[in-house]
């Protein structure tokens, strides 16, 4: 008996050396260390085959079509597996703390400034153009032969939608805050109506516009500008059924909807 205890009390000293000389690793914390993830990676490598496809495709280079679009099904499957990891990080193993949601408001802030500054340089290009236009484009704007689209019709049309869209997200963001679900679903609703009405308004413009991507810095800027912004329409809208799923599951609180509310924000950004 009297060796079983030493045995024991030996083992409990260990032990405890043991416990010491790694408590540092217990040190508890309200910061999430992510896991390793390949998403970040394949995202890049989609989108790298998506812009690479669409130059090809536009110079007409064979497959160029099938690349871009490879891409494009690719980012869509990263945006899904992605999404998925996120929500199950914040619902279920609850590791979205309000420290954490500090950093991603920082981040989704500094994302968004860095969209802008995206979207500055198209109209950095257009007012170049546009306020000292070239001899090669006859010294006026818009350019020789460029027949502009009347701004009365779907341009005007399209920006009362988005705005109304606007609107609706926000009714949406309160009606969370209050905890109205069933008020947050309807205006999410309508807001997924009015843009995908306004994404399909805008393919019916490109489909009936005067000019193309190649007709002089004109068709450049406004393609360009506005199929970047049509593509943050679509993002925007994928992020809002996100979460409209999201809060018929009941994922989110009238304090804890950091998912919702950066989806809405991309959405003032697109929508301004």
């Amino acid at each position: 008996q009297t060796c079983i205890k030493t045995l024991n009390n030996e083992k409990r000293e260990i032990t405890m050396k043991y416990k010491e000389q790694f408590k540092y690793l217990k040190t508890k914390h309200s910061w999430h260390l992510v896991d390793p993830s390949p998403w970040p990676l394949v995202a890049s490598l989609g989108a790298f085959m998506m812009t690479s496809g669409g130059v090809l495709y536009m110079h007409n280079f064979y497959g160029g079509g099938n690349l871009c679009f490879t891409g494009f099904i690719i980012i869509l499957y990263v945006m899904f597996t992605w999404w998925r990891d996120i929500v199950r990080e914040a619902t279920f193993e609850e590791q979205h703390t309000f420290s954490v949601q500090r950093g991603l408001r920082l981040g989704m802030i500094l994302f968004i400034v860095s969209e802008i500054m995206f979207f500055f340089a198209f109209f950095w290009a257009f007012f170049h153009s546009s306020l000292s236009p070239a001899f090669n484009l006859g010294g006026v704007w818009p350019p020789e032969a460029i027949q502009t689209i009347q701004t009365s019709g779907i341009p005007l049309t399209n920006t009362f939608i988005l705005l109304s869209s606007g609107a609706t997200v926000t009714w949406a963001h309160h009606a969370l805050i209050v905890r109205a679900k069933k008020q947050a679903l309807i205006s999410l609703i309508f807001t997924l109506i009015l843009a995908t009405l306004f994404t399909a308004l805008q393919g019916m413009e490109y489909v009936d516009a005067p000019f193309n991507i190649s007709d002089s810095v004109f068709g450049s800027c406004f393609y360009m500008a506005t199929g970047f912004h049509g593509f943050h329409v679509f993002v925007g809208t994928c992020s809002l059924f996100v979460s409209f799923v999201r809060i018929i599951f009941n994922h989110f609180t009238s304090t804890h909807h950091f998912g919702f509310e950066s989806a809405a924000w991309y959405w003032h950004f697109v929508d301004a």
